[in-house]
């Protein structure tokens, strides 16, 4: 029988980790024992995480005196910048347990003006980001015992939106990747999770002109995540019910699922 994961004293690399859900599992996996690697673009929104993070409690954990918390601010969409990250990791902690690709964006299509210009942004910030982060991390994953990796996808992964092409797409290539490296690490020791959750109450998403039903706060999903990483699950789903009928829609017949949401860009 598995026990759940002890977060005390792991070694946690977060990227998109200055706001939204990221910023929040930060501080939730922090609030219970972890050592943290914080990587945005904006620097000083990792330092103010940082300091919000070790107020209260010694800069210091476990008996090597580990830095507790590593800002590491970057664009991840550099490819080289992941290799150095990476370095500046081990270098400083020797090693890493859970490396989690967060980072993300997202634009709407108008289909009046295609844009294929959305597509490239959304993709290499959402995608190819992760695949730079996965492509500098493994070498210091492999090797060790019990690490995980994970990449954070979404709902509209199981079945396209309109609007959402371009998100939609990038989400369902991370969730087809790490589905594929799931199978292909696991006997290199190394678990692979992903994250795909409905709508959660961001920066991201209070920007968004359309209803967000059962919609949840970042907080909220941060728990479930941190949870679930804890309990190894493959995929972590959430909230429960819109996940579930989300992918009953997207199972249904391909006339029936164009039908209805057919019906939805009419009320548009």
């Amino acid at each position: 029988m598995k026990h759940d994961l002890d977060f005390a004293g792991k070694k946690v690399w977060i990227t998109g980790a200055s706001s939204g859900i990221g910023r929040a599992l930060a501080k939730e996996i922090a609030d219970r024992g972890a050592l943290l690697a914080i990587t945005a673009r904006n620097r000083q929104a990792l330092e103010e995480l940082r300091e919000e993070i070790l107020s209260g409690r010694s800069p210091y954990v476990g008996e090597q005196q580990h830095e507790a918390v590593l800002c590491l601010p970057f664009d991840v969409t550099d490819r080289q910048a992941n290799q150095t990250a990476v370095t500046d990791i081990r270098n400083l902690w020797g090693g890493l347990d859970i490396a989690f690709f967060n980072a993300g964006t997202a634009e709407y299509i108008d289909i009046n003006h295609f844009d294929a210009g959305i597509f490239e942004r959304t993709i290499k910030t959402n995608f190819l980001s992760m695949v730079y982060g996965i492509e500098a991390v493994l070498p210091l994953l492999r090797g060790r015992s019990g690490v995980q990796l994970g990449g954070m996808s979404s709902t509209v992964s199981f079945g396209g939106i309109p609007r959402a092409e371009a998100y939609g797409a990038s989400k369902a290539a991370i969730r087809n990747m790490l589905q594929a490296l799931r199978v292909h690490l696991v006997h290199q020791g190394i678990q692979v999770f992903t994250v795909c959750p409905g709508f959660v109450r961001t920066p991201l998403t209070d920007k968004n002109d359309f209803p967000m039903p059962l919609r949840i706060e970042a907080d909220e999903a941060a728990r479930i995540i941190a949870d679930g990483i804890a309990k190894r699950k493959q995929e972590i789903s959430f909230p429960k019910t819109f996940s579930i009928l989300y992918k009953l829609i997207a199972s249904l017949p391909s006339t029936v699922y164009t039908r209805l949401l057919l019906n939805t860009v009419r009320k548009a």
